[in-house]
This record gives C-alpha cells, structure tokens and sequence, in this order.
C-alpha cells in the first residue's frame, strides 16, 4: 500500500521537482535603444509632478467629468476586457508546468436471456474509475519561456490600458475646453451684435439727417448680418461637442451636458518635463513596447527549445468492479514515459525560429520609434507652448491698437473730417482679433494638454476600472 501512495505522489510532484534547465534565455537587452537628449530645449530641469495634472486647471466640473469617463467609457472597457484577456492567456501557457489529472469513470450494464427448458435471465454490471495524468518535463526551459513571455505581454496589455486612460483625459479635457470655447465666442458674438447694432442706428439717423449716404447704412447692416450669420454656427459646433464628450462619457448623444464653468482656464507656468530619459519611465505606451520586445526574446526562447526533444509522462490509477471498500488493494497502475525528437518537419520547427526573430526586430524597431515618438511629443508640446504665448502676446498688442484706431476712426467720422469707410474697416478688424483671441487662447490650453498628454505619468495605477 505504502508503496503504491508512493509511485501516486512520484507521478505528481516528482516532475514538479525537477528545475528545468534554459539554455536559450535571453540575456537583459542594457543598451539605450536610441541616442536621447540630455534635456529638452527652451526649459529648465525640474523634477515631474506625479499627480493627476488636470488639477492645476483647478475645476471641479472637469474632475467630475472625468471621473465619469473613467467609470463609463466604453474604449477603457475594452481596454480592460483586453488585459483580462491577457491575464487568462497567461495562466494558460503556465498551466503546462503542472501536471494534468483526468477523473475517468466507465459502467457497462447488460442482460442475457437463456431458454434450456426455463428462462432464466442474467444481468452483468461492470463498472471502472481512476485519474490519469500527463506531464510533459521542461527539459529546455520552452514552457517556462512561454509563460514568461504571456506574462510579460499581460504586462504590456495593462501598460495599453494606461496609455487608454491618459488619452481619455486628455480627450475629455480637450472637448471641455472647445465647448467653454464656443460658449465664449456665443457671448463676444452677442455682445458685438449689439455693438454693431447701436453703430447701425446711429449711421441712420446720419441718413435720417442727410449727413451721410445711403452706403454707410448698408455697409454697416452688412456687418450687423456677418455677426448673425456666425451665431449658428457656433452653435452648431458646440453642440457637436457636446456630442462627442457625451460618447467619451459612455452616454447617448444628444443631450447638452450641464457645463456651467464659464471662462477658458489659462495655464500658469508650463510643467516640469524632466529629463528625455524620464519619459521612457513615465510613459506607458514606451513601456508598452520594451515589454513586447522583451516577450518577443522569451517567444525565440521557446522557439528554439521547441527544435530539442521533448520528455513526457503519463500514468493512471484506477480500480475494477470490486466491493467498494476494497478499493486500495485492486489499484490498477500505470506509468510510461515518452521522449520525442523532431527528424523531420518540413523546417517547421526551423521557419518558426526564423519568425520570431523577424518578430524581435519588428519589436527592435517599433520601440525605437516609440521611443523618439515620445521625446518629439514633448519637444513639440513645449515649443508649441512656448510661441503660442508669444503670439498671444502680441496678438493682444495688436487689438489694443485696433482699438486705438477705432475710436481715432469714429472721432475722425464725427467730426465729418472722414467717410465711414475707415470705422468699417477697423470695427470688423477689431471685432475678428477679439474673436482670433479666444480661439488662439483655446489653442494655448489645448497646447498644453497635449503637453500633459506627452509626458504620460504614473497617475493611472489611481483609476479603478469600472466593468
């Protein structure tokens, strides 16, 4: 009996025992995949901010929108749904490291009818059970190989859900700014509406009076009805956002979402973007793609231990249809071991090796890229930043002396010293700068977040999926 237990447990854990040997792990890739920077032009070095950045805008409205895109938008559920996915792949190419057990169970009922002067009629039950299992021993490392590169592709997996959740924010944050930016550009349109407006009725009692022709009055409904004209527009766009954060709120569009702030945030001093090499740490699509190289390596790994023989055991226990209680002494035992060696595959084996290494340059060049993606993303962020502010800055020079010289154009009118024309052109030149204003200060803050957006952040280990 003791016996018996003892050849039970050597087909279970012996195997389990056995370290198996990886002759073909790759070897830590410690070189720099690309020449970097020593550090980003135009700004200092300063150490990052790991904390959620759209706090700097200061708005609870947005912190509430994006709390519900988080919980409710549909392409970060099927982010998640992805990573799962991941994570039971990688169970799977791990679970050949343990041995299968098989309950099996057969019974065989028949009955027999014999006539030898009587009838006598004769029933037969037969019945069986046991286990069996089958284990393979990892003579090469291929299936440790295999887990390690599913696992590492789970890990790359999650790493896309966080570059999900970066993109999100920043999507909601953008759509947030553009509708403030309509509403905005509605107001200045109605106020200039009324502006142009009272210039109407004033240029027609010059007409009433006979003090100017009939060319300035309509010269100035022109104006008047080029104001009209863009308020649907502008309507329209909003709306149209309205729409699109809907969707990225994992809601029905349709409806006006209740944005009640009212002026666009303008962004204080730019952010501290580290160093180039920060970014590689800092953004996940990056880590993304060292990970799938690094899985891509086990994946050759297993490849090339795949072309080695392979060792496998199988054994059964069971017992026949003898009293139940007499179960430990009618064991019927088995073990047998299997090895199998590739002769001939047709280069299978060999084409496989071959791929995956093309897989591994793919992967090699992929990251390479991601990796310069990342470092112009933010180059340009803060480039654009930097000349946006400076544009801004005289743009709004430029509307102070569009100013000046509307009311030196109105005062030159009154007097009768000119014609209308130098008031129209200066009022429409006024009216189109403080109009180009919103729009560029809208540019600034959306400059800005792609900033955020670039320099990614370790902030997302702080969002719960919702499922």
């Amino acid at each position: 009996m003791r016996k018996k237990i003892f050849i039970i447990a050597l087909i279970f854990f012996l195997p389990l025992s056995m370290g198996a040997c990886s002759p073909f792990a790759p070897a830590p890739r410690s070189v720099a995949p690309v020449s970097l920077p020593e550090a980003f032009s135009l700004y200092p070095i300063q150490a990052v901010d790991a904390s959620p950045w759209w706090y700097a805008f200061d708005s609870d409205e947005l912190n509430q929108l994006l709390t519900r895109a988080f919980a409710g938008n549909l392409s970060l559920q099927q982010a998640w749904a992805r990573l799962e996915q991941a994570r039971a792949l990688a169970v799977q190419a791990g679970a050949d490291l343990y041995p299968d057990l098989n309950a099996t169970g057969d019974t065989t009922h028949a009955r027999q009818r014999r006539e030898n002067g009587t009838t006598d009629t004769f029933t037969t039950r037969n019945y069986a059970i046991g286990l069996s299992t089958t284990y393979e021993i990892d003579l090469w490392g291929r299936i440790r190989a295999e887990q390690n590169a599913a696992n590492i592709s789970a890990e790359a997996t999650r790493e896309d859900w966080n570059t999900t959740v970066i993109t999100l924010a920043a999507n909601v944050t953008t759509t947030w700014a553009r509708i403030l930016s309509q509403q905005s550009q509605l107001r200045l349109l109605e106020a200039q509406l009324k502006t142009n407006e009272i210039y109407l009725e004033l240029v027609e009692l010059r007409y009433r009076k006979g003090i100017v022709s009939a060319l300035d009055v309509f010269q100035q409904q022109q104006i008047v009805e080029g104001v009209k004209s863009q308020i649907p527009l502008v309507e329209a766009q909003e709306q149209l956002f309205h729409n699109q954060l809907a969707v990225l709120l994992g809601q029905a569009p349709g409806s006006r979402l209740d944005i009640k702030t009212t002026d666009l945030p303008i962004p204080e001093q730019v952010p501290a973007a580290g160093l180039p090499a920060d970014v590689l740490a800092n953004r996940p699509d990056v880590r993304a793609a060292g990970l799938r190289l690094e899985a891509a390596d086990w994946q050759l790994a297993a490849a090339r231990a795949n072309r080695l023989p392979a060792l496998s055991l199988t054994g059964a226990v069971g017992y026949g249809p003898a009293d139940i209680d007499l179960m430990l002494d009618n064991w019927i035992m088995s073990l047998a071991s299997s090895l199998t060696a590739p002769l001939l595959d047709g280069g299978r084996r060999a084409a496989e090796v071959d791929r995956t290494r093309a897989v591994i340059d793919e992967n090699l060049a992929a990251y390479r890229e991601t990796v310069l993606t990342a470092i112009r993303e933010v180059e340009d962020a803060l480039v654009s930043e930097h000349y946006q502010r400076r544009y801004l800055a005289a743009l709004d020079r430029q509307l102070q002396a569009a100013r000046y010289a509307l009311v030196e154009a109105r005062e030159q009118y009154r007097k009768g010293v000119e014609d209308y024309l130098p008031v129209l052109t200066q009022l429409l030149a006024v009216q189109n700068l403080e109009r180009e204003l919103i729009t560029q200060k809208t540019q600034l803050l959306i400059d800005r977040i792609d900033l955020y957006k670039a320099l990614g952040g370790n902030w997302t280990d702080t969002v719960v999926a919702e499922k």
